[in-house]
């Protein structure tokens, strides 16, 4: 057996088996139907209106197929060239869209909703062109947590009750993933996470400094940061994502409607590019580790090389003594399950904005979802990547509170949530 997969924490069996699991269930996608072959561009022609496109990232793992597509030239390839553009907040990301300085951005997927219905910054129409990855997100709590016995939902609670206090806990964006993984993982432990703890937002690379200095009891970020938390020995992972939802929608590739408008060969360009990046680092492990090397440098998220690499394999520890190898570790491709624009997914994000009092009245949740996500370019795109599509553009999970969301019925599951605003 390779040596190197070995010291990966995964061995090749491993890969393998999961990459059985990946192609177990693209058996549920479908290849491109012949509808969309005949009506995809020639090589040639309907060439992209816009050569250079700059694309707004947050330093973690999750930018990686933006960053490869640029790095490895799969740009090149759709005739246009990925300007990567590293920027500080989210809050910087939705200004720069909006205000059309960045053309594009590896963004939360509940942001491009948010600042859509013009809650969480200006009302803008937004349009998302494809998600980049699943799962590989975590919450991550604090040893101060650990030393008065909550080290995870169950024991958290007892210590909100009967340890009286102001606990903080941090998200990344008011209408992000991040905020809405936290608010779920806390209320499914019937956390309020508006009445009884105290929340607050911090970017991203910002969270393990600010947790260092006492700043809040735990937040929920993407990696690299919770693995950072764990390397620098001030918190642990008190649940993973994946574990709240398997295979759950994360970042996606997010633009205005009036960038797609101006500029739809682009856009259909931009998606090709990076379903091919995410499908070259799903490829094999010699892959993902060239990925963490490059996404690792001072250019892009600025951290160790291993502190990316471990996660990025499937090979985690909690930071409590367990460790275990995830066959739910973040994904970019999946072979073509990733990166599709599910309405169902959208729309979930809107439920939880109800719920938490975002919106103030239910929304057109479907209609929304059709408005934002540009499912007729991202057909296109993926003929142009030779990706498979699926069979249908809803989805179904079970979350862990036991709940089903299949997208049928948005307005009575978000309405149905004992803990809410």
């Amino acid at each position: 057996m390779d040596d190197k997969l070995i010291e990966t924490g995964i061995t090749r069996r491993d890969f393998l088996k999961n990459t059985s699991l990946a192609v177990g269930g693209a058996a549920l996608m479908s290849m491109v139907p012949p509808g969309v072959r005949s009506g995809a561009w020639a090589a040639g022609s309907d060439a992209p209106e816009k050569k250079e496109v700059r694309i707004g990232f947050i330093p973690l793992t999750d930018c990686s197929s933006v960053v490869m597509a640029a790095v490895n030239e799969f740009d090149r390839k759709h005739g246009i060239k990925i300007i990567p553009s590293k920027e500080a907040s989210w809050a910087a990301v939705r200004d720069k869209l909006v205000n059309g300085e960045l053309d594009a951005a590896h963004v939360l997927y509940g942001l491009v909703y948010g600042v859509h219905l013009g809650i969480g910054g200006p009302k803008k129409d937004m349009a998302v062109l494809m998600n980049l990855n699943h799962n590989g997100q975590a919450i991550t709590l604090s040893n101060q947590l650990k030393e008065k016995g909550a080290v995870d939902g169950p024991s958290l609670k007892k210590l909100i009750v009967t340890d009286k206090r102001e606990y903080t806990f941090a998200q990344t964006f008011p209408t992000g993933t991040h905020a809405m993984w936290l608010y779920y993982w806390l209320a499914a432990h019937d956390i309020n996470p508006m009445k009884d703890v105290k929340v607050i937002t911090v970017p991203p690379p910002q969270m393990v400094a600010n947790m260092r200095v006492g700043n809040m009891d735990g937040f929920c970020v993407g990696e690299p940061w919770n693995n950072r938390a764990i390397v620098d020995r001030i918190g642990f992972t008190g649940e993973t994502t994946q574990d709240i939802w398997t295979d759950h929608p994360e970042k996606v590739l997010g633009t205005t409607a009036d960038f797609v408008a101006r500029n739809p060969n682009t856009a259909r360009a931009m998606t090709a590019s990076i379903i091919e990046a995410g499908r070259w680092i799903d490829a094999s492990l010699a892959n993902r580790r060239k990925t963490a090397e490059t996404v690792a440098s001072k250019s892009y998220v600025n951290t160790d090389m291993d502190v990316i690499l471990e996660r990025m394999l499937g090979r985690y520890s909690n930071g409590l003594g367990k460790t275990w190898d995830d066959r739910n570790y973040m994904k970019f491709y999946n072979e073509g399950a990733v990166n599709f624009p599910y309405l169902s997914d959208g729309m979930w994000f809107l439920t939880q904005h109800k719920r938490w009092g975002l919106l103030k009245g239910d929304p057109d949740y479907l209609a929304v979802a059709k408005s934002i996500n540009r499912i007729d370019l991202y057909k296109q795109a993926a003929t142009a990547a030779g990706a498979a599509l699926p069979k249908g553009e809803m989805r179904s999970a079970k979350m862990i509170d036991g709940v089903v969301w299949d997208g049928k019925d948005p307005k009575k599951y978000a309405g149905g949530f004992k803990v809410h605003a």
